[in-house]
C-alpha cells in the first residue's frame, strides 16, 4: 500500500468507523461464516442458535488485511474445514471474489492474489499458510446471498 492509501485508510476509520466485528460459536464445530458487508447479517447469526453450531462467524470488508486474517486463523483453528461466504460483496474492493480467487490460484511471487479484480490485493501471510488453506478448506460460494432461513440449511 502506498503512503496515501494509508492516510485515506486512517480517515476512513475515522469518519466511517466500523468495529472490526466477530463472534465465536462452538469452538468444536468445522464450519465459519463469513457475512462480507452485512452487518446486519452478521447480527442476526451472532444472536441466534446458529452460533452454537458453528466456530465463528465474521465479516470481510477488505481483500487483503481481511483476508490475511481469515488465513491466519484458519491455520491457528485446525477444525475449521469449511467457510460458508455470505452477505453483499463490498462494493469496490470484491473481498468475497479475492478469497475465492485466493483459494483458486493463490498469490504470485509479490503476495498479489492471481487473477484477483480487487484494487490492492496484496496478502502479507505466507505461501505454507495459503497453501493450507487451498487445501484444507472448503469455500461455500453464497455471496450475495443475505436469506438467513437459506443460509442456515448450509450448517444444519
Amino acid at each position: 500500500m502506498n503512503s496515501l492509501e494509508n492516510v485515506i485508510g486512517e480517515l476512513c476509520k475515522v469518519i466511517l468507523p466500523i468495529p472490526e466485528e466477530s463472534y465465536l460459536g462452538n469452538t468444536d464445530s468445522s464450519i465459519a461464516i463469513c457475512t462480507l458487508s452485512s452487518i446486519d447479517l452478521l447480527k442476526k447469526i451472532s444472536n441466534s442458535e446458529i452460533l452454537n453450531h458453528i466456530s465463528i462467524a465474521g465479516r470481510l470488508l477488505s481483500e487483503n488485511k481481511g483476508i490475511d486474517y481469515i488465513i491466519k486463523y484458519v491455520n491457528q483453528n485446525k477444525k475449521i474445514k469449511t467457510i460458508i461466504v455470505c452477505g453483499k460483496e463490498v462494493w469496490g474492493h470484491k473481498a468475497g471474489h479475492s478469497l475465492f480467487e485466493l483459494h483458486k490460484n493463490g498469490i504470485d511471487a509479490y503476495g498479489r492474489i492471481i487473477n484477483s479484480t480487487s484494487p490492492n490485493p496484496f496478502l502479507t501471510v505466507n505461501k505454507s499458510e495459503i497453501n493450507y488453506f487451498q487445501n484444507k478448506i472448503y469455500l461455500v460460494n453464497m455471496i450475495n446471498e443475505t436469506n438467513f432461513d437459506i443460509i442456515k440449511k448450509f450448517v444444519f
